[in-house]
């Protein structure tokens, strides 16, 4: 054998026959030697063969010039229509690189069904994602916690997952940032962000912060502009979930598809026979991510209706709660502030507990009374809307009495609200009634109060938070639950009072979830209000039933018992019997 990198040097082949013609000459005899005239022949000449020469030249190793390396394309094209690469239009800002190795090392968390090698190795070839932000020079605005990387590495290689943190622990930033790394590494092109429509501004002023180099295109306006917007090629969209129903006929038309559909605040449709989850359900898509900080606001359905536009017939709402749980467990990421925040400032909670005024506690009284009596009579004939029109009646008297406007939670909350403006600190009150938050406004004149509600103009919304925020002399938010319990950033106050209790212990964890979350500078208290011998803490025991149904599910509890709102339930607020007729889950 010749090693590899020698050089050979061959002779030509040997001459074996040669004719040639010489001119003639003169013949000349010198005894037995005579030189006649004429051809010449030479028969063959043969050297000695020769061993070829052999000269060895040694080549140097080249060197090898190595680069980190992201994946282009998934190789998972057996699971997802395989999406062209191509780089976006929009620069990038760079940032120096880090000057040390990361503190933390997160790796992608892949779904649990995937089976094949060439898969399972994608996602264990990946550097973790700390080095990929450093290596694509990623800007953020504030270094991210672990938890939020963690986010992301469960975001990035799903197609199907709820990110279901409880509020204030940056749902927004993750899911941003995972859709960031995603076009980057060009796995996908477009994207659908669909929200409530208070919420489109904040999105977009989210996108600028996280991703400023993402253009961003937001569906409003007339017919005709819309459907241009629908058919303009950007990589991500933000519409409203109202917008979804005018713009139905568009959403379905063949050549309109979308890599990912993000739905913010999904419990929107929990409910999978309403016209939002059929409309979402309609959108061609690849990927679907789910965001909200209450996966189950009522009862267990309310996490099949989601899973209906994550994975179709995954969940069924036969199943027990603690087996959908384990079902539902490597598409879900939950997070409490509790246990991913131990520096956050603490939440305290103060129950107060009011007597009715003499005004207030008659006219309830008579209600009561009038009311159940009704229903009595009605017999058969109850409806749970019959029920519900009675327990609104009741709450709004425990708030004020109707004929004089006494109220003690009224004389409660001044005497508090007297310690935070003294104290040079903002609370805000919480109310699911617009009538009560303006009684309020008019009797709490002296403490600058303004109002977010859904009678206030969305143009006027942000201008109402920035005086709020910067205004001295604002001292109190009067706010609703509607449009006050999702994303809002109020961290700049101290104090939430829930003048009246929501059906829903998740509406109001959202509620006081405005203000206690990430850049909260001091302890956060909360009040509630609690009018004692009152349908309120008929209701409360139902809400506190509530939250344990959500801790059953998400945490692999067995509960001690059934924890969701029965017509059962409702009917026996004032011990009335209810109507034959199956025991559906009713709020």
């Amino acid at each position: 054998m010749i090693p590899l990198g020698t050089i050979l040097f061959v002779r030509a082949p040997d001459v074996t026959r040669i004719e040639h013609s010489f001119p003639p000459v003169e013949t000349r005899a010198h005894g037995a030697n005579v030189l006649a005239g004429g051809p010449i022949e030479v028969v063959s000449i043969a050297p000695a063969p020769l061993r070829p020469g052999v000269v060895s030249v040694p080549l140097g190793k080249p060197a090898i010039k190595i680069f980190g390396y992201l994946f282009p394309q998934s190789t998972l094209a057996d699971r997802a229509p395989a999406l062209p690469a191509a780089p976006l239009g929009a620069k990038v800002r760079r940032a120096p690189p880090p000057a040390a190795t990361p503190a933390t090392c997160t790796r992608l968390k892949p779904p649990g069904d995937v089976i094949k090698l060439a898969d399972r190795l994608f996602y264990v070839l990946q550097p973790p994602l700390e080095t990929v932000v450093a290596g694509q020079a990623l800007d953020f605005p504030f270094h991210p916690f672990p938890y939020q990387f963690e986010g992301i590495a469960f975001l990035y290689p799903r197609y199907a997952a709820i990110l279901a943190d409880e509020m204030g622990l940056g749902k927004s930033m993750q899911a941003i940032t995972a859709v960031r790394l995603l076009l980057h590494a060009g796995e996908i092109r477009t994207v659908l962000l669909v929200c409530p429509k208070p919420l489109i501004t904040n999105w977009r002023r989210e996108f600028q912060l996280w991703a400023p180099e993402l253009p961003v295109v937001v569906i409003e306006g007339e017919q005709t502009k819309r459907l241009w917007q629908w058919k303009t090629d950007c990589p991500v969209k933000l519409a409203n979930y109202e917008l979804l129903q005018r713009d139905r006929d568009a959403l379905v038309e063949p050549g309109l598809h979308f890599d990912l559909v993000v739905l913010d605040e999904s419990q929107r449709i929990k409910n999978r026979d309403c016209a939002t989850s059929q409309i979402v359900r309609s959108i061609s898509r690849s990927r679907n991510w789910a965001l909200t900080g209450t996966p189950v606001e009522n009862s267990p359905d309310d996490l099949v209706g989601i899973f209906e536009f994550l994975s179709p017939g995954h969940l069924s709402t036969t199943m027990k709660p603690r087996r959908m749980g384990q079902l539902a467990s490597d598409y879900v990421l939950r997070r409490t502030k509790d246990r991913v925040l131990t520096e956050l400032p603490p939440k305290m909670f103060r129950d107060a507990d009011v007597t009715l005024t003499s005004e207030q506690r008659e006219t309830y009284r008579l209600a009561e009374d009038e009311g159940v009596l009704r229903l009595t009579e009605l017999g058969e004939g109850a409806t749970i809307q019959h029920v519900f029109e009675l327990v609104l009646r009741l709450k709004q008297i425990c708030n004020f009495d109707p004929a004089t406007g006494a109220s003690a939670k009224l004389e409660r909350l001044e005497a508090d609200l007297e310690e935070v403006a003294a104290s040079g600190r903002k609370a805000l009150v919480f109310s699911q009634w617009v009538g009560t938050l303006d009684k309020l406004r008019r009797r709490l004149a002296r403490f600058g109060p303004l109002a977010y509600h859904g009678g206030v103009a969305s143009r006027r919304r942000d201008e109402v938070l920035r005086e709020f925020k910067e205004s001295s002399e604002r001292r109190v938010l009067l706010i609703s639950y509607g449009a006050g319990s999702v994303g809002l950033n109020l961290q700049f106050a101290q104090y939430v009072f829930l003048f009246d209790r929501w059906w829903n212990p998740a509406v109001e964890d959202q509620a006081i979830n405005r203000v206690h979350r990430i850049g909260t500078a001091g302890p956060v208290t909360v009040t509630r209000f609690l009018a004692l011998g009152t349908i309120e803490e008929r209701i409360n025991q139902i809400l506190e039933e509530k939250r344990e149904l959500f801790d059953t599910i998400f945490s692999d509890v067995e509960p001690h018992r059934h924890a969701g709102l029965t017509r059962n339930e409702i009917f026996g607020l004032f011990r009335l019997k209810c109507p034959s007729g199956p025991l559906d889950l009713a709020a």
